[in-house]
């Protein structure tokens, strides 16, 4: 490594940025026990499911919400609190949530409500077994990607001038995981609900045929 990207890296991780992916694990760490207590009597699939949706409610919870509540009060710019001091480092990716762009407040304020509510629910029913479990995981999933498709589109369509893709910690990681997380995930979930729908009318249609 050459000494100015030594400069560059060292630049790059701030203390703000470190206790900043930290947290992002912790919360990781908080739903993946979450999912080991509530999830005991599930298959493996689903347990991990649970650690996803815990995690998914978690960061809904204690990072979009006082996001939600500082743009609607102020500016997470203007705004002075740990919370605040996270969206500030992601900021540096995205400038649009440091200074209450109405399109990611609007969709933040739909995520927080509805998302959050939907992920808590579906937790209900996965450790519930009951029959409206997919019903509400496909609605979960479709929410989460029209919320990662609009949260990006409009910044694209006039060339993505609030994005920093200057250096590999904005792009591929504050930008490209964190945000692709929430279209892998949901797009596999789907997938599973996919089967699961399928199984189930590949039942209903065997046990007809059987009368």
């Amino acid at each position: 490594m050459t000494e100015s990207e030594q400069v560059e890296s060292r630049a790059l991780f701030t203390e703000v940025t470190v206790y900043s992916l930290l947290a992002c694990a912790a919360q990781f760490i908080v739903g993946y026990l979450f999912a080991r207590v509530w999830g005991k009597k599930c298959s493996t699939t689903d347990q991990w499911v649970l650690v996803w949706l815990f995690y998914d409610a978690i960061v809904h919870i204690t990072l979009e919400g006082p996001f939600v509540y500082m743009s609607l009060i102020g500016t997470v710019a203007t705004s002075d609190n740990v919370v605040a001091e996270l969206w500030k480092e992601y900021g540096k990716a995205d400038s649009r949530w440091l200074h209450s762009d109405p399109t990611i407040v609007a969709l933040e304020l739909l995520t927080v409500v509805l998302d959050g509510f939907l992920a808590l629910l579906l937790v209900y029913a996965i450790v519930k077994d009951k029959h409206y479990r997919h019903f509400i995981q496909i609605t979960l999933c479709v929410c989460e990607l029209y919320g990662g498709w609009m949260t990006f589109c409009p910044d694209w369509l006039i060339g993505s001038p609030s994005l920093n893709t200057s250096n590999w910690l904005y792009l591929w990681v504050y930008l490209v995981f964190f945000n692709g997380v929430w279209v892998v995930v949901p797009g596999l979930l789907l997938w599973q609900s996919w089967h699961a729908l399928k199984s189930a009318h590949q039942l209903q249609t065997d046990s007809r045929k059987k009368r």
